[in-house]
């Protein structure tokens, strides 16, 4: 095996797997691996993982990605992690974990975030370039005041999900711009740590970490890390980002104007700025491109109704998971457009943009005894398009736009589903040949160790696009009408959706 020290890794927890990818300086995959992780929801409205988990599922990847790659640990240039963004994990002072970590779907905080909101509101958006919603670390850590006192009384340091894993290999404590403008505790405009959102919540500053650039260097691999891992001892660990930053990043869409859309777990669309455009309805990080930044809308269930249609209507005991993705595909890929007049909200663990409402449920609205089971399929593709025309809508209201955007995630592997966001959004769509989060870490620990000589030189030399997709104008009208009664119809079940969230409490 070679000892040319001419391969990045890049690890990523995603919401339902961690995978660890071997990327070439010439941005070609050499192998990976990935292993599932178990999302526990112990109430409804909860979403958590065990950080235990992540470094078992490393431990277990690592081996497999550098066999599947045919190279030795010691052929490993750098390291770099990304994870779905501020999902807080608290230390005590002798470093052990004191809970599982509160994932960015986590709804539980809802009425902290509406009391934050209520009392702070507008001093919050302004420093924090955020509005209070449950997706954030400081109502949650608001939350964890009220209900588990005595976990944060004991926690002496606060990770996000990829810097406590990162932290296994190196024994250091840091994270970058963007997870920490995710926890709501940071002056995104200012570069800093903000007393006053600390403040809010009663929480202790010295309790968060040093901040560095994603493409930091921020230690090595210890021998303890080697020996559990398979990553070989003093190989350059690069500090990452979240996967949404490097996942855009790795799409190629790294300048001005550029956007990206993503189906996976949650769907998203992102265009990158110059600056943060704060409002109440989207969202605003600093981008893996130093001094850019991306604004985002989300709809919180994706790739997460995709498989929660399977799993409940799709799969026979003991069948094979891929093959009953494959079938819902096929049938999704001749059943019409409009899904014969059949609507699909996405809500099942509420909503985001444009909405903001965790009680929001989903539904299937129109449903007759000549739909069949393609027409459903084809309905939850089209309703996760609609759902990101409301995100896209969202943005062009904040003056941002696209003529053109990158598909990442895993639900773009469809082209029948690229070609449907195609059509509803009304804009080309072109997905690059690796659509990973763990490929864009990659490139960012290339970016670190000085491979790359920054950030754009390593997209362009790296992101190749492989298909293409235009609106069809023939499905223009359409869409267009599905759409607004899409929209209509979300406005008309809010209130019901809130009846019965309340039958659910009581």
């Amino acid at each position: 095996m070679s000892a040319r020290r001419d391969w990045l890794v890049g690890v990523d927890i995603g919401a339902g797997s961690l995978k660890t990818m071997v990327v070439g300086r010439d941005g070609r995959v050499g192998g990976s691996a990935s292993v599932d992780i178990a999302t526990r929801t112990p109430h409804p409205g909860w979403s958590e993982q065990h950080p235990r988990d992540w470094w078992n599922a490393m431990c277990a990847t690592v081996p497999r990605a550098l066999a599947d790659a045919g190279i030795g640990a010691d052929a490993v240039a750098a390291i770099a992690f990304s994870a779905g963004a501020h999902t807080p994990v608290l230390e005590d002072a002798a470093g052990n974990v004191l809970r599982p970590a509160i994932l960015w779907s986590d709804q539980r905080s809802a009425e902290e975030a509406k009391e934050l909101e209520a009392k702070h509101g507008d001093e919050i958006l302004a420093t924090g370039c955020n509005r209070a919603v449950p997706t954030w670390t400081q109502p949650q850590l608001m939350w964890l005041a009220r209900h588990e006192p005595e976990v944060l009384a004991r926690a002496a340091r606060l990770y996000v999900a990829k810097d406590w894993l990162r932290s296994r290999l190196t024994g250091t404590w840091e994270t970058d711009p963007t997870e920490a403008v995710g926890t709501l505790l940071y002056d995104g405009m200012r570069d800093g740590w903000s007393e006053r959102l600390c403040a809010m919540i009663g929480f202790d500053m010295a309790k968060l970490p040093p901040v560095v650039r994603p493409s930091a260097v921020v230690g090595e691999v210890t021998r303890a890390a080697a020996a559990a891992t398979g990553f070989a001892a003093g190989t350059p660990v690069v500090c990452g980002s979240s996967d949404t930053s490097v996942e855009v990043y790795g799409s190629g869409a790294i300048a001005p104007g550029e956007a990206a859309v993503k189906l996976a777990t949650a769907a998203t669309v992102s265009i990158v700025g110059r600056q943060p455009r704060v409002h109440r309805s989207v969202i605003n990080y600093p981008f893996a491109v130093p001094g850019l930044w991306y604004t985002i809308g989300a709809t919180n269930s994706c790739a997460s109704a995709h498989r929660w249609l399977r799993d409940r209507f799709f799969m026979a005991p003991g069948a094979n998971g891929a093959e009953a993705f494959a079938e819902m595909d096929r049938l999704a890929s001749v059943a019409p457009a409009g899904a014969g007049g059949l609507l699909f909200h996405p809500y099942l663990n509420g909503e985001r943009t444009p909405h903001w409402d965790p009680l929001l449920r989903a539904d299937f609205v129109g449903m007759t005894f000549r739909h069949d089971r393609g027409h459903f399929v084809r309905a939850l593709y089209e309703g996760i398009a609609y759902s990101l025309r409301d995100v896209l809508e969202a943005l062009r209201g904040q003056g941002l736009d696209a003529g053109m955007a990158r598909i990442i995630g895993g639900g773009a592997r469809s082209a029948t589903w690229r070609q449907i966001v195609c059509d509803v959004l009304g804009i080309a769509i072109e997905m690059p040949r690796v659509t990973d989060a763990s490929f864009g870490a990659a490139l960012i620990a290339g970016v670190g160790i000085g491979m790359h000589a920054n950030e754009i030189e390593a997209a362009r030399a790296s992101v190749e696009v492989v298909a293409r997709h235009e609106p069809d104008p023939a499905l223009r009208g359409r869409y267009e009408t599905m759409y607004a009664i899409y929209r209509d119809s979300a406005r008309a079940t809010a209130d019901v959706n809130h009846r019965l969230a309340a039958i659910e409490r009581s």
